[in-house]
C-alpha cells in the first residue's frame, strides 16, 4: 500500500473530524442511546406490571393481617388545581330529580361530569409520555396516536394492579409535616435511609412504591404554591427505582419529580421511568392515615378507568394491612 501524501493525510483528517462532529451532535439530540425493545418483548403493552406474576400477588394477599383498609385516592371535586389546563367539574341535572318512574313515582338522580383524566389520583400509563418523538417499546407518535386515543400503550389494555405496597415516609424521616424547599430532591441516601428507619425493608420486583411528602397538607391552605412546585425525586432515585424492577412509583404530589426540576429540566424521571422502562406513575396519592398508622408494607389494590385509548386516566386505590 502507498503511503498517503500529505493532501490525503489533510482530506483523510478533515473526513475524520466531520463525522465526530456528527456523532457528537447525534450525542446532543439524544439519538445515541437506543432504549427499545423493552425488556419484555417488542411487542408488549404492559411494562413492568410484567413483574406482578400471580406468585406476586399471592405474597401480597399474605401481608393482610388485620383487614383494615385505606383509601388512597382524593375526591373528585371542584376547585382543585391541575396540571394546566386541567380542569374538572360535576353537574347534577335538574330534572333528574323531580321526574317520576311508575306508579311507585320512583326518583334518581344523574351526574355528568366534564373533566380532564390528568387530574386527581391518576395512573400514568404507557402512552403519557415520550422522548424524541418515541414512546414506550421505541413506538414513534405517529404509529400509536390518533385524533380519538392511543392505537398503542394506552390504559385499557393493562392488567389489573394487586402487588405489596411499599410506603417512604421520607417526610418524617427529615422530622417535618412537609419536605422544604418546595422543590425538594428526595435522594438515593433518603431512600435507603427510610427503609432502614422502617425496619429494614426492602423493595422488590413488582412493588408499587409510594413516597409521603407531606405535599398534600399544601393544596387546600395555599392551591397556587401546591401546583407551582412540589418536592419528589429526581433522575438518581429514578434509576434506583428501575434497578429494582418496580412496578409502579406513587406520590402525594401532582407529579412525582421535583418541580422545578434541577439544571433547567422537566419532569425527566417521567421519561426514565415510563418510557424507557415502562414503569407506570400514580400521582395524588393520599397517605396521611397510612403514616399515622405507619402502614409502611401493605398489599394494594389499585384500578383505573379503563377509557379505550387513553394515556394518563384516573385511579382508585386501596391499601389493605
Amino acid at each position: 500500500m502507498k503511503a498517503l501524501n500529505f493532501r490525503s493525510r489533510k482530506s483523510l483528517l478533515v473526513l475524520t473530524g466531520f463525522i465526530g462532529v456528527v456523532a457528537l451532535v447525534g450525542l446532543s439530540l439524544g439519538q445515541e442511546e437506543k432504549w427499545w425493545p423493552s425488556r419484555y418483548g417488542a411487542d408488549d403493552e404492559q411494562g413492568a406490571l410484567n413483574e406482578i406474576t400471580p406468585a406476586k400477588v399471592k405474597e401480597a394477599a399474605a401481608l393482610i393481617k388485620e383487614g383494615k383498609t385505606y383509601h388512597l385516592s382524593m375526591v373528585l371535586r371542584e376547585g382543585v388545581p391541575a396540571f394546566a389546563p386541567r380542569t374538572f367539574s360535576m353537574h347534577m341535572p335538574y330534572h333528574s330529580v323531580v321526574a317520576y318512574l311508575g306508579a311507585n313515582k320512583l326518583q334518581w338522580s344523574e351526574e355528568v361530569v366534564f373533566g380532564w383524566i390528568g387530574s386527581f389520583t391518576q395512573l400514568d400509563c404507557l402512552g403519557h409520555i415520550g422522548l424524541n418523538d418515541r414512546w414506550y417499546n421505541g413506538r414513534h407518535w405517529r404509529d400509536i396516536f390518533t385524533p380519538t386515543g392511543l392505537k398503542m400503550n394506552s390504559c385499557e389494555k393493562l392488567k389489573p394492579i394487586v402487588t405489596r405496597g411499599v410506603l417512604l415516609d421520607i417526610a418524617g424521616l427529615k422530622g417535618v409535616d412537609v419536605l422544604q424547599p418546595d422543590n425538594y430532591v428526595i435522594t438515593v441516601a433518603d431512600i435507603e435511609a427510610a427503609l432502614k428507619r422502617q425496619g429494614n425493608m426492602r423493595v422488590h420486583p413488582g412493588d408499587v412504591v409510594i413516597f409521603h411528602t407531606g405535599w398534600m397538607k399544601i393544596l387546600d391552605k395555599d392551591p397556587k404554591r401546591w401546583i407551582s412546585n412540589e418536592p419528589g425525586i429526581y433522575m438518581d432515585a429514578a434509576k434506583w427505582l428501575v434497578q429494582r424492577r418496580v412496578a409502579v412509583v406513587g406520590a402525594d404530589t401532582w407529579g412525582i419529580d421535583a418541580v422545578p426540576g434541577p439544571d433547567g429540566t422537566a419532569f425527566a424521571p417521567h421519561q426514565e421511568l415510563i418510557t424507557k422502562n415502562g414503569i407506570l406513575l400514580f400521582e395524588n396519592v393520599v397517605t396521611e392515615e397510612l403514616v399515622r398508622d405507619k402502614v409502611y408494607e401493605f398489599m394494594i389494590v389499585l384500578s383505573i378507568l379503563r377509557v379505550k385509548g387513553s394515556g394518563q386516566t384516573w385511579a382508585t386505590a386501596i391499601a389493605i394491612r
